[in-house]
Order: C-alpha cells, then sequence, then structure tokens
C-alpha cells in the first residue's frame, strides 16, 4: 500500500479504518482464491459453449425429464438472493439496531445472485437466442411471463435498494481520496451527507424497505406457481407459493452465516461481526428449521393420505426408491442437523453457525432437486419404462461456473465498497443508546 493512502487512512476514523483497509490492501491469498474462482469459471464457460454448439444432448436432459440441474440452481440462486431484501428490509423496519454491521453484506449478496439465478433458465434453453419470445410472443395466462417480469422488478428495486444507502460511505470513499477519485465522484452523486440530505436519505430507505419486501414475496411465490398450476405429480399444490417464500428466506439465512463467517475471518471483522450476530441469526434459522419441517410434513401428509397412483410413485420414489439418499440427506441438512445445533446456546457461534448454514444450503439445493427431478421421471400416466436423469460433466461444469462466478464477484466486491456500512456504524455509535433508551420508555407506563 502507497505511502500517501497509509496516511490519508491514519487521519480516518477507527471504523473508517478498518473497514475501508480492505479496498486498498489485497493478500496473496486473496488473488490465489480468484484466480482458482476464474478458471473454475472459465471452464464452465467452456462446457456451455460445447452445449450450445452441440446441444442439449451434452447434458442428461431427456424424455420426461427436461428440468434438471438449471432448473434446480434457478430455484435455488433466487432463494439465497430473499438473504438481503428480506432479513435486511424487515430489520430495517423494525428498527432492530442489531442490524447494522449485516445489511451491507446481505445486500450485496441479493443483487450478485439474483442476476446468476436469472440466467440459469436462459443456460436451460436448447436455442438460447429465443429467450425474448417469453416477451415478444407473451401470454399473459403464462407463469412464465409472471416469473420474468417478477424478477426484472425485483432486480431493480433491490439494486437501489443497495445503491441507495450506500451513498454515504461512497462519498467518504471519495472525500478520502484513497482510491479511484473520479470513478467515486461518479458513483457519491453529489451527496454531501449534510443533515438535510441524510433525512431525505433516511426516508428514502425507509420507503424502499418496505417496498421490497411484498416484491420479494412475490418473486419465489410465482417460482412456486411455476411448478403448481401443472398437473405434475406433487407440484399441483396450494402450498407451494409459501413453501417456496418460507424455503427461500431460509436458504438465505444461511447464506448471510456462512458469508459473515468468512468475511470476519478474511478481513479481521470480528468487532464487527460479533458472537451476538451469530446468536440471533442462529436463533432465526431455528425458527425457520421449524417451519421448513412443519411445510414439509404437510406437503407429503397430504399427497400419502390421498394415495393417488401417479402422486404415490413419485412419493415411494423419494422416500424408499432411487431418491432417497437426497431425500433423507435432505432432511438431515434442513432439519435435523440445524436443529440439533441451533436449539444449543452453546452453539450459536461463528462455528456453529458455519456448520448449519452449510448444512442448511446444502439442504436447500437438495430440495430443489426432490422437488424437480422425481416428478420429471415419474410423470402422471403409466409407462413401461420409467425415465432416469444423471446429469452430464457439462451440467455439473456449468453449476460450478455459476457458483464460482457469484463467489469471485461477491469478492470482487469488497474491494470497491466497505462490506460493513460506515455510516451506519457511526449513527449506531452516536444515538442508539439514546434510540434505544426512549423506544423503551415508550413501551412502559408512566412512572407516578
Amino acid at each position: 500500500m502507497r505511502q500517501a493512502v497509509r496516511e490519508k487512512l491514519a487521519r480516518m476514523s477507527n471504523d473508517e479504518q478498518i473497514l475501508l483497509r480492505p479496498l486498498v490492501e489485497t493478500s496473496r491469498s486473496f488473488y490465489i482464491v480468484a484466480g482458482l474462482l476464474a478458471a473454475v469459471t472459465l471452464w464452465g464457460m467452456f462446457a456451455y459453449y460445447l452445449q450450445v454448439t452441440y446441444g442439449l444432448g451434452r447434458t442428461g436432459l431427456n424424455r420426461p425429464s427436461y428440468w434438471g440441474i438449471y432448473i434446480i440452481c434457478f430455484v435455488f440462486f433466487i432463494g439465497i438472493s430473499h438473504a438481503g431484501t428480506l432479513i435486511s428490509a424487515i430489520l430495517r423496519v423494525s428498527k432492530a439496531e442489531w442490524r447494522r454491521s449485516i445489511t451491507r453484506s446481505a445486500e450485496l449478496i441479493t443483487v450478485l445472485v439474483i442476476g446468476f439465478g436469472a440466467i440459469q433458465p436462459i443456460i436451460d434453453l436448447g436455442r438460447p437466442d429465443r429467450v425474448l419470445n417469453v416477451i415478444f410472443n407473451a401470454q399473459l395466462r403464462s407463469p412464465l411471463l409472471w416469473d420474468v417480469t417478477s424478477i426484472g422488478l425485483y432486480f431493480i428495486s433491490c439494486t437501489i435498494y443497495l445503491y441507495v444507502p450506500m451513498l454515504p460511505d461512497l462519498a467518504i470513499i471519495r472525500d478520502s481520496g484513497i482510491k479511484a477519485p473520479r470513478l467515486y465522484r461518479f458513483l457519491a452523486a453529489g451527496y454531501r451527507d449534510t443533515p438535510a440530505q441524510r433525512a431525505r436519505l433516511e426516508r428514502v430507505i425507509g420507503v424502499l424497505s418496505i417496498i421490497v419486501i411484498p416484491i420479494a414475496v412475490s418473486v419465489h411465490t410465482v417460482i412456486g406457481w411455476i411448478f403448481a398450476m401443472t398437473l405434475r405429480p406433487m407440484w399441483h399444490s396450494t402450498i407451494f407459493g409459501p413453501y417456496f417464500v418460507m424455503g427461500a428466506i431460509y436458504s438465505g439465512i444461511a447464506a448471510i452465516l456462512v458469508a459473515m463467517v468468512v468475511l470476519r475471518r478474511a478481513f479481521g471483522l470480528q468487532q464487527y461481526f460479533k458472537d451476538i450476530h451469530f446468536d440471533y441469526l442462529g436463533r432465526l434459522l431455528l425458527l425457520f428449521s421449524l417451519l421448513w419441517f412443519y411445510f414439509t410434513f404437510a406437503e407429503y401428509l397430504t399427497a400419502f393420505y390421498g394415495g393417488e397412483p401417479g402422486e404415490m410413485r413419485a412419493f415411494w420414489a423419494k422416500l424408499t426408491g432411487p431418491f432417497a439418499i437426497p431425500f433423507w440427506t435432505m432432511v438431515l441438512g434442513c432439519f435435523i442437523i440445524p436443529l440439533s445445533l441451533m436449539s444449543r446456546r452453546s452453539m450459536r457461534t461463528p462455528r456453529g453457525t458455519l456448520i448449519a448454514g452449510i448444512a442448511v444450503m446444502i439442504g436447500m439445493w437438495l430440495e430443489r432437486f426432490n422437488i424437480v427431478v422425481p416428478t420429471s421421471v415419474n410423470p402422471r400416466w403409466e409407462i413401461e419404462s420409467i425415465g432416469q436423469y444423471l446429469p452430464s460433466w457439462v451440467e455439473l461444469s456449468i453449476m460450478a461456473a455459476t457458483f464460482s462466478g457469484f463467489t469471485l464477484l461477491y469478492m470482487l466486491a469488497t474491494k470497491f465498497v466497505p462490506i460493513v456500512s460506515i455510516w451506519e456504524i457511526k449513527e449506531g455509535r452516536e444515538h442508539s443508546v439514546r434510540e434505544v433508551a426512549d423506544r423503551v420508555a415508550e413501551y412502559l407506563p408512566e412512572s407516578a
């Protein structure tokens, strides 16, 4: 790091020094990890080139399993995107003071992962040049059109919701001159953090927080409806809308926890991602593990009780058939592990929540697998030869590339914006004691 930059950082507050240092200081391990992720991403791009050149015959997709890894990843990524919107927005609306350290990292996850989720249906197309037909030949009755519309609106609103609260921090970087003055002069958009501007900023953030919540709920509801609007076994269910929303929030919380542990270790943010944050998010993870079990049990109980032959073929294929391993691994990752860990206060620590978060993310990916594949290979009508689906190396390479590409972009984002909101931390230090005291006083009866 140049001496001039060191001197500029030395004149800043302690919070600014710690949170801005990653923007101007890069370790050797960062380049090594980024290089490995870039290599995986390029390999996936080569696999996609082969798929486009030679067709979907390079994949494991076949009759009747037209959906596979790509649609599974589509639902999974869009679900994780709920990390920033619902978690951050709900915490802002409820004025939860402990949110201040985690909102930025959650909102970055949202915006980046939406893009990687949205491209999955395009990758799934044998002719990606025809993707705009869903707009040019739109059918208002088609859930696919509803999906494209809701995801587009979701991405725009989340990008604004990420950018607007970032303005004060961009202004700090611009005024400090530690990095790319012209770039941050443009990004800061003339923001000067005057009392009037700060008041307007907080009003806008408050409005955005309320707006993005129903948009986020609608997105995964519509994705659930894409399945539920068909007559396929185990899909035609009225519970799929709320089931998908709950699962999205669940996987989003897990993604936040994993990201927080990695960022805490990589950038030395122990004093910002504190044990209390992992405790509170661990409690949320525990709550949603119970909700996940409730929804899953209700879904499978009603299918079993009905006893419809088409439903039962897919049902038993999951519980005791060829998909028993992914099904029970899903139960282990989504329910047993997080419940057993997060129900104990001693395990709601960075290490415990990391284990639980990884288990939930694996389990939620397998949940999408168990929704898509068993139903696809067990259609409602009886046929002599039931299809099978085994993803090819092309699909697995493209899936690995999407995960590595998202991780790489998230790493690069930490080099351009503080991963913890500086101005929110400052505001919390200055006003939280008085604000919390006043808020608590509102709940108490007046003294005699």
